[in-house]
């Protein structure tokens, strides 16, 4: 994180409120924040004060004598967070951002919606459960190096491959004023679903170019989100298709690897994507609690 990308994606966004962001002194020395946000009203086109969002917790590793200290000033920072979120007219308190309660740190930590707080961070969610937040959703984190990716190919892929079109749109006009907010720095591409008899639009999918994280991991990563197909057409390999035919011309354009996130109970996103041979590499939780 520099300056420069902090003012791009944090400071920069139109509800960013200084007072949501909450920093621990020792002096003039930073122990660590907490920066607190709210996610989107129900048609996307607001933000929405009724819950707020504990983007990132953050407590330095390097400066305590014992884990107690370090867990104090964490403590801490919660009361203070819940404190502002409360002032702010929320009743409930969300750990960790996923879509639509995803204000900020969307391309700086993993998943490519957010996952909530990585099991991986077994500190932050330890403070969370210990002040009484209850576990809300569970998400899985999926990757590719797209080195080695194939299609699949067998009689019904030929056969919809015959019947449909995959057009690419880049840089898409955002289709809601969240995700302008939440996306609108990233490159962006849409794949629509087109029928070739009846020109009509079947399913899209869109990914975003996973920065500033994917320039840390030394590759150009793809993010997919917000995929959808027709409801009447569903159960018919449609959403495999796509997703895969995406993803061929994705590495085609110089991606190298693919990143996907599903909820942890959606096992027919889960098959597709073994299908696919995208395997989960990391899962994460969401945690709630009245404020």
């Amino acid at each position: 994180m520099s300056p420069a990308l902090f003012e791009q994606h944090v400071l920069s966004k139109p509800y960013f409120d200084r007072m949501g962001l909450i920093l621990a002194l020792e002096g003039e020395i930073p122990l660590g924040f907490v920066h607190v946000g709210f996610g989107a009203n129900s048609n996307l086109s607001d933000v929405s004060l009724d819950s707020g969002v504990l983007s990132r917790l953050m407590v330095r590793t390097n400066h305590f004598e014992d884990e107690k200290a370090r867990e104090e000033v964490a403590n801490a920072l919660l009361l203070s967070a819940e404190d502002y979120a409360k002032s702010k007219g929320a009743r409930r308190m969300f750990g960790g951002g996923t879509f639509p309660k995803n204000p900020f740190y969307l391309g700086f930590y993993g998943g490519s919606r957010l996952p909530g707080i990585l099991c991986e961070d077994e500190f932050t969610l330890q403070i969370l459960k210990n002040a009484d937040y209850q576990e809300s959703g569970q998400f899985r984190i999926w990757q590719s190096s797209l080195g080695g990716f194939r299609t699949i190919i067998n009689r019904r892929q030929m056969q919809l491959r015959r019947q449909y079109n995959i057009h690419a749109t880049f840089d898409p006009a955002p289709r809601s004023w969240w995700e302008a907010c939440t996306l609108g720095n990233a490159e962006r591409v849409r794949f629509e679903l087109v029928d070739r008899s009846q020109d009509n639009l079947c399913g899209t999918v869109t990914f975003w170019n996973m920065q500033p994280m994917a320039s840390h991991w030394g590759v150009q990563a793809s993010g997919m989100f917000d995929l959808q197909i027709d409801s009447s057409l569903r159960r018919a390999g449609l959403a495999t298709f796509l997703v895969g035919e995406s993803i061929r011309q994705l590495k085609d354009h110089g991606s190298t690897v693919v990143e996907i996130q599903t909820e942890s109970h959606d096992d027919a996103s889960a098959g597709l994507l073994q299908k696919l041979g995208i395997s989960q590499i990391d899962s994460g939780i969401q945690l709630e609690k009245e404020l």
